[in-house]
Order: C-alpha cells, then sequence, then structure tokens
C-alpha cells in the first residue's frame, strides 16, 4: 500500500485563498495596498514589496488565480491592471467597496498610486497615515450611515492614530456649500491625505487636467474655509494648470495654504510609468539637503516605476508634518 504524502507545513499566519494559493502576510500587505486604490499595476507592486517584475507578476497571477483579485487589459499600448475582489477585501477583513474604475481616470488612478507609495517612502517628509480617496470617502458615509467610526489605525489595525483638534469623528470631505443632487452635502475628497504624528493633515491633489475656473475656485474656498487641513498640494506637469491654481489661490488670498509643484513623467506613455520627478515646497519638514524617494526598480515591461525626487523646504506657515 502506498503512503499517502503528507500537506506541506502551513507557514505562520497563512491563509488559503479561493484556489490553491498559500495567502502569506506578504501577500495580506498587497491585497490591503490594491485595496486602497482603484487600480495598480505590476510595477506598484515591485516598488510595494522589493521584488522583481517576476516575482511580483507570480504572486499577482496566484491572488487572481485564488480570485482575491482579477485582472483587466483593454486599453491599447498600456499595461493591464489589476483591482481587488470582494473575496480579496474579505481575506484582509476590509470593508471597502470594490473598486470601480473610469477609463478617463486610468491615467490619474495609476499615478496617484505612484503618489501613495512615494509618501510611504518619506518623499513628503514623516507621514504617520496615508489616507486613499477610497478609504477617505466610505468612512464617511460610514459615519454618515451611523454604522462606525472614523478608523484611523494602520494596514493591520493596530494603533489609533491622533487627530488635529483631538476629535476623531472630523470627517475627510471638505465641505464646498450646498447640497448634491440627491440632498447631500457637497463634499470633496482630495487625491490622498497625509496625517502626521500629531494629527496636522497635508492633502495631495494630482492635477492632470484642468478643472475650469469656477470649479477650481469653489474647491480652493473649500479648502481654505476647513480647519482640519494644515496645507494643500497640488502636482500638476502641465505649467498652465500649475498657473491657474497659483492665480486662483492668490486671488482668493490663501497662496499661504495652497502649494503648486511640478510632477514630470518620464515618458509619452505616462500611464504605466511613475512620476519621475516631483518637487515638493509645501507642508513639508526642513531638510538640509535633496531627499530621493526611489519610487521602484527601473522601469521595465510590466510598466515599472523610475524614481521619484523630491526637494523639501519649510513654506508652510500654518504647519507641516513634522519628522
Amino acid at each position: 500500500m502506498r503512503k499517502r504524502a503528507s500537506s506541506p507545513a502551513r507557514r505562520p499566519g497563512a491563509q488559503r485563498g479561493g484556489g490553491s494559493t498559500l495567502v502569506t502576510e506578504r501577500d495580506r500587505r498587497l491585497l490591503a495596498f490594491v485595496a486602497e486604490h482603484r487600480i495598480v499595476l505590476v510595477g506598484h507592486v515591485q516598488a510595494l514589496l522589493g521584488v522583481s517584475g517576476s516575482v511580483a507578476y507570480g504572486r499577482l497571477r496566484g491572488l487572481t488565480g485564488s480570485g482575491l483579485l482579477q485582472y483587466s487589459r483593454v486599453l491599447h499600448g498600456e499595461p493591464g491592471w489589476y483591482q481587488i475582489t470582494r473575496a480579496g477585501l474579505a481575506m484582509i477583513d476590509s470593508d471597502l467597496p470594490t473598486p470601480r474604475l473610469d477609463l478617463r481616470c486610468y491615467r490619474h488612478d495609476i499615478g496617484v498610486a505612484w503618489l501613495w507609495l512615494a509618501a510611504s517612502r518619506g518623499a513628503f517628509g514623516g507621514v504617520e497615515r496615508i489616507v486613499s480617496e477610497r478609504e477617505m470617502r466610505s468612512r464617511d458615509a460610514a459615519c454618515v450611515a451611523g454604522r462606525s467610526g472614523f478608523d484611523w489605525s494602520g494596514a493591520d489595525r493596530g494603533e489609533r492614530v491622533p487627530e488635529a483638534g483631538g476629535d476623531a469623528a472630523t470627517p475627510f470631505g471638505v465641505h464646498l456649500g450646498g447640497v448634491g443632487p440627491r440632498g447631500q452635502a457637497r463634499l470633496h475628497y482630495p487625491d490622498l491625505l497625509l496625517v502626521g504624528r500629531a494629527g496636522e493633515r497635508v492633502a495631495i491633489e494630482l492635477e492632470l487636467t484642468a478643472k475650469g475656473g469656477r470649479r477650481l475656485e469653489t474647491i480652493l474656498i473649500g479648502y481654505g474655509a476647513e480647519p482640519s487641513i494644515a496645507a494643500v498640494l497640488y502636482l500638476a506637469e502641465k505649467p498652465r494648470i500649475r498657473r491657474e491654481v497659483a492665480a486662483a489661490a492668490a486671488r482668493l488670498g490663501i497662496s499661504d495654504l495652497i502649494h503648486v509643484q511640478p510632477v514630470a513623467w518620464p515618458a509619452a506613455s505616462a500611464a504605466s510609468e511613475a512620476p519621475a520627478r516631483a518637487p515638493v515646497r509645501a507642508g513639508i519638514a526642513p531638510a538640509e539637503k535633496d531627499q530621493a524617494a526611489a519610487a521602484g526598480p527601473p522601469a521595465g515591461r510590466h510598466g515599472g516605476p523610475a524614481s521619484t525626487s523630491t526637494r523639501t523646504r519649510t513654506e508652510d506657515s500654518r504647519g507641516a508634518l513634522a519628522r
């Protein structure tokens, strides 16, 4: 009689996905990152985990095969992307909704994921917490519905981070005045929100297309009236957009709050690349010299990142993220 082979030992903390893939703690970290964004590329995962493209692709393929992620590619000449599924969200005990993709925002969503990675590596100074737009909207909606309070814990749902002013229920949305089409308050959410160790908030806006004068001013007025926001950093690749934002802030008398900096993309096919340079001068702690925050390995066939470098200076009189 043949002896049945025993099952391989399971790593501590590992779980089985829907297929044969063993989900490790590193996979859970990957899933948590994907959950924060509408879409991610293989290059994002390379940068997150510090692995080669082949290793990143292998983990993504395994998680996709287990039904925890889904893969799509519909844009000619652009890399495909990954999104978290309902099963993936359940695996990491996340109450975020499944993401929806607007193809018009494809390039923007990819850029925001690169900025999230850069912020996690200190490109914008000392950061205690990085809050994505998806999480901001979800937490605010849950609070309005009375289902829960605001969760400021980290990826492991651990320690609670103090809020600005000591108010643990401070909402994320910036009020724009009036009501929306469904009778709800009109709110604006930044692309990312950086929270410092004392609870101070710095909003990050990746501005790749012009919003129009009236809409832009409405958003800036909302930021100016929001006491929980210490600084707003607009990153734009087009000089015209940078001039428009700076001019609008000057007209409204809030240039001390609104800071505008260029962000450059390394290739014409910018949707698959990391920002090559994003000089930052607003809301950041002082530095004696330029600091380079690598977003990951050199660009590759899967849309891997180049590097991101930032210049840090203190020019914000309302407070900054302290190291």
